[in-house]
């Protein structure tokens, strides 16, 4: 979304990727900025990191850092599926929706079947229906499933809808994997711990999103199944994912697990939709058209109020899910920020006529 040329507001409510770094995550790569050090993940911080991942999900577990969901996803796929494959998704998935193709590319031509389900929360009973729909060797067969955690739709999959799901996956013997660019949220809106909606509920391997909530980039790609591990780290030197300087990658992690940031950044943002969601609740013409379960709202807008709001200099997207505004808020919105949007939403829709 192009820079506003009239006005651009210091805080928008586009995406939690407009953010900065948290300082918990900036101080430690400070930290970590002295001296000489191994390489290309070798150093003494990056496995630092990779044990505080096996503490927080209580299990063993291979961890790995890349520079992007996208690179994090595709290649976790990869690592699941052969060419002939398929990987079934909910219509509305990221992987579907907004990676140009990079699941299929980095599997070579591995198949995205898509599944049904309201308010972007895969359907188990679709899943069961694609899965058994053709076993012939003409039809590219079912062997992963992805699900987008928190989804494209800014609601978050229970316990007992994972493991409905989980249960189909193990009764037909495919891998489950997990797309947590809002983990952290998601996290935060179930109250649960991250083991419960992951280890316990038979996800092979978790993409856990950290630039979406405070780090610069790193996302990391934990396997809890060890054996699907295997060779992994070829997959990311290969697809350009091996950071030289890793320390400073995992450094970020180590900030924010160490001393809980992840967790309080995440509870900050879906708090902060929260309160949005709050104030927007008092505008008639502003229509709440999803539950906000983490750090999205999303909402009916006229387009002559989307027009001025941006003459305002407010960014957002509209084309996201079903094309309505989104409206999302991150670890570092403020509530001015929220009065501020509020206002200038009420004076325009003042401003338009449109006012009941």
């Amino acid at each position: 979304m192009p820079r506003n040329k009239v006005h651009f507001r210091p805080q928008q409510f586009a995406s939690d990727n407009y953010s900065g770094i948290c300082p918990e995550a900036f101080e430690a790569m400070a930290r970590v900025n002295t001296g000489h050090e191994l390489a290309y993940g070798n150093d003494r911080w990056t496995a630092e990191a990779c044990d505080l991942f096996r503490e927080l999900f209580e299990a063993e577990c291979e961890v790995f850092f890349v520079f992007s969901g996208t690179a994090g996803n595709s290649l976790a796929l990869a690592s699941l599926c052969q060419p002939y494959h398929s990987i079934i998704c909910h219509r509305y998935a990221h992987v579907e929706t907004d990676e140009c193709g990079a699941p299929e590319f980095f599997s070579h031509g591995a198949k995205l079947l898509l599944a049904e389900g309201e308010m972007g929360l895969m359907d188990p009973v679709s899943l069961e229906q694609i899965v058994t729909k053709r076993t012939d060797i003409h039809y590219p067969k079912p062997k992963a499933v992805t699900l987008t955690q928190a989804t494209e739709l800014g609601t978050v999959y229970s316990r007992e809808r994972l493991l409905e799901i989980s249960r189909v996956c193990r009764n037909h013997s495919l891998k489950l994997h997990m797309d947590g660019a809002r983990f952290s949220n998601a996290v935060v809106s179930l109250g649960i711990t991250p083991r419960q909606i992951t280890v316990d509920c038979g996800v092979d391997v978790l993409v856990f999103g950290g630039s979406k909530n405070g780090l610069c980039q790193g996302e990391a790609v934990v396997f809890f199944n060890t054996a699907a591990a295997e060779e992994f780290e070829y997959r990311c030197k290969q697809a350009g994912q091996l950071a030289a300087k890793m320390r400073f990658v995992a450094a970020q992690w180590l900030g924010v697990l160490k001393t809980g940031a992840w967790l309080r950044h995440a509870k900050h943002a879906n708090d902060c939709a929260a309160e949005l969601e709050r104030h927007l609740l008092t505008i008639p013409e502003i229509e709440i058209i999803l539950p906000r379960q983490a750090n999205s709202v999303f909402v009916r807008m006229p387009d002559e109020i989307v027009g001025a709001m941006r003459e305002k200099g407010w960014l957002f997207y509209t084309f996201i899910g079903l094309g309505e505004a989104r409206l999302m808020c991150s670890w570092d919105t403020t509530e001015e920020a929220i009065v501020a949007f509020v206002h200038d939403l009420k004076e325009a829709v003042a401003a338009s006529g449109l006012a009941r």
